[in-house]
């Protein structure tokens, strides 16, 4: 009879595969692919005259898993769970404890901040019981959010649309972006002149007036430009002062999940959904030449940005092997706030002396971009600070006095490995100055200009809101952008997230009933409630019925006193096919749709479709763009399924002079068309 084996619980099935390469014969990894038990998605769920009791349910569609993790762990000799390190994998883990009959209270549960062998093995060595606290803390998020999305939601059905939503966060983060809005329509821009002076030296330079009889100087018009510029023409210039100094610029900290966002944002152009699915995958394992399954990168969701002693030590020796010991500088960093959880580290290589190139050729593009930005970031804060020569000197006329700045590089530090935009900026030398010396001004001119309105925020710019304010918390961010995107609440404007008309309709109406839910310090107050079920076990009961009392009132006065809302009929431009009326665009909760205009007596419904212009070759029906099951978009014949004609590439209105098949567009470098033809080599 075979000896049983160690049973090893986690969520995803490349995760269980990373780690079972560390494990051995001895063990079973297997994965519950995320939750297993959660509340019904078709009612409530939750027991309000129980003292909010949640009615969790097996998800549907889990049967299998749940199946098969109940017989593994019958004839296991020991059961760890060892699901993600923070509230959602407490409540997984708690959730697969009931199920699987395990005591919650013994030692059942192992967690670790990377996915390698010695904090795999180290985990296995000191499991500990379920966290009931964090389990909570997850509860009441849980609970509270489903109070407010199951409950208001409905109402924005009956009174605005079909289709919308609202979520304790979301609207709270519509309400930031509405805000903006508002300020940027109602913004007045104000005149404002900048004057500056070209002086005549060996390498001339350039300053700007600052200051009039030591005060800084205002000139809000052209009168007045005008008359400074006429007092300056009569005057001489003198430097009056010359100051050097050197400057220390020091790395930013290693990265939490908020600034990964940011950064990946800003530099890498990913969306926050996308930056968290492409980390996921670097922290759960890729497959590496030669190396077999590595998890590449520490726990991805984090608000801390500690390292551990052993971090810091692998990155001390790359960088004294690698650069020179002058380079390192072991900065410390602590966390700003005080209550942040400090079990995770911040974002860090899992292996720091695996440079990004050395997996280059074993990863996507997408993975070896978020890989180096990580990796970059990590060394960058244990490196030296940047050393800057920086001089300033004062040219005075009279009572006006000029500024001149410039800067030179002394020893570039971390900016050898990491920088950002600010820290491109090239060596501004100023010529010698000394005091008390005349200069020839070669040019003086005032330039007009206005105030500008605050910009839209972007979707980094908004995650840094967020976390400022204290609303949701990391792992939320990247869903926040996406729902009130999917909800039409907001559209994207290149980079920029502008508020719909539907969205400021919504946001008016929540914001009239329902203050607490979009008001920012209420909204920041909850994660401090939810903080304090987590630290200093609270009880979280307590804390959703002191929620939902005020909700409970609101929803009652909202629902007497709303007016549906009557929007006008948006026509697709097409008429229906079976009687003959306009088809117009409808909303449900899966999206858009187009629908007969004489519903409820024909019901006809099809999904809205996007022409190309492009004639199908086949049968003469328009191509229009369609997407596949895994959401990748393609161009199809508008007859399917009498017609199957479909590309991946756009096509356009050209054939091939070749074949005769019809030319694509080509995303790449030496063709901009092709033939869509596989057979045909034919390119232009």
């Amino acid at each position: 009879m075979a000896a049983k084996k160690t049973l090893v619980i986690v969520e995803s099935p490349s995760k269980a595969k990373t780690i079972a390469k560390f494990l051995g014969g001895h063990y079973k990894v297997l994965a519950s692919v995320g939750h297993v038990r959660d509340l019904p998605k078709s009612k409530l769920g939750i027991d309000i005259e129980n003292e909010f009791e949640p009615q969790y349910i097996s998800i549907r569609g889990k049967g299998d898993i749940i199946k098969e993790l109940k017989k593994e762990a019958k004839n296991a000799s020991k059961v760890y769970l060892a699901t993600d390190p923070d509230r959602e994998g407490e409540a997984i883990s708690w959730h697969l404890a009931f199920l699987l009959g395990i005591d919650a209270d013994a030692p059942c549960r192992i967690v670790f901040n990377e996915i390698t062998e010695k904090a795999i093995k180290t985990a296995i060595k000191s499991p500990r019981p379920i966290d009931i606290d964090l389990v909570d803390a997850q509860q009441a998020r849980r609970v509270v959010d489903r109070l407010v999305g199951y409950q208001i939601s409905p109402l924005l059905w009956r009174k605005i649309r079909r289709g919308l939503s609202a979520g304790r966060v979301q609207s709270a983060a519509l309400k930031i972006l509405c805000d903006r809005e508002n300020e940027i329509k109602e913004f007045k821009p104000e005149e404002f002149w900048n004057i500056t002076a070209e002086f005549e030296k060996e390498k001339n330079f350039t300053a700007k007036l600052t200051e009039y009889k030591g005060n800084k100087i205002s000139i809000e018009n052209k009168e007045q430009n005008d008359e400074i510029l006429k007092q300056l023409d009569s005057g001489k210039y003198v430097v009056s002062s010359v100051e050097e100094k050197e400057r220390m610029r020091k790395a930013s900290a290693p990265f939490t999940t908020s600034s990964l966002q940011q950064d990946a944002a800003n530099k890498l152009n990913f969306s926050t959904r996308k930056t968290m699915m492409v980390a996921q995958q670097l922290y759960e394992g890729v497959e590496i030449k030669g190396r077999g399954t590595v998890g590449l990168v520490s726990y991805i969701r984090t608000d801390s940005v500690r390292i551990s002693d052993e971090a810091r030590a692998v990155a001390r020796e790359y960088i004294e092997t690698k650069l020179g010991a002058e380079y390192y500088g072991g900065t410390v960093y602590s966390n700003k706030k005080k209550d942040v959880q400090d079990a995770h580290e911040a974002i860090r290589p899992s292996y720091a002396d695996l440079e990004p190139d050395a997996i280059k050729d074993s990863v996507t593009k997408d993975q070896y971009n978020l890989y180096k930005l990580i990796w970059n970031r990590f060394i960058a804060s244990q490196m030296a600070p940047a050393k800057f020569m920086a001089v300033s000197a004062v040219i005075s006329n009279g009572d006006y006095d000029f500024k001149a700045v410039g800067s030179k590089l002394l020893f570039d530090g971390f900016l050898k490995i990491y920088t950002s935009a600010k820290e491109k900026e090239e060596d501004k030398i100023l010529p010698d100055l000394a005091t008390g010396e005349e200069l020839k001004a070669i040019k003086v001119e005032g330039e007009q200009n206005f105030t500008q309105p605050p910009s839209r925020f972007t979707e980094a710019s908004l995650v840094k809101e967020l976390e400022d304010k204290n609303i949701g918390r990391p792992s939320t961010y990247a869903p926040i952008v996406a729902t009130l995107l999917d909800r039409k609440y907001i559209s994207k404007d290149k980079k920029s997230l502008v508020p719909t008309e539907l969205g400021f309709i919504v946001i008016e109406m929540m914001a009239k009933y329902f203050k607490e839910i979009v008001d920012v310090s209420f909204t920041a107050q909850m994660e401090d409630d939810l903080d304090d079920i987590e630290i200093k076990g609270v009880n979280w009961r307590k804390v959703v019925d002191d929620f939902y009392g005020t909700l409970k009132e609101e929803l009652e006065i909202a629902d007497k006193e709303i007016e549906k809302v009557e929007f006008e009929v948006e026509l697709t431009g097409e008429n229906c096919e079976l009687c003959g009326k306009p088809m117009a665009i409808k909303y449900g909760r899966f999206g858009s749709f187009a629908a007969c205009t004489g519903y409820p007596e024909c019901k006809n419904t099809k999904p809205l479709t996007q022409s190309t212009g492009v004639k199908c070759p086949k049968c003469g029906k328009d191509i229009v763009v369609r997407k596949s099951k895994r959401g990748r978009v393609f161009y199809g014949c508008s007859g399917y399924p009498a017609c199957d004609q479909s590309y991946w590439n756009k096509p356009i209105n050209k054939e091939c002079p070749k074949c005769g098949e019809l030319l694509v567009e080509k995303k790449g470098k030496d063709a901009k068309y092709v033939c869509s033809n596989s057979a045909c080599d034919y390119k232009e």
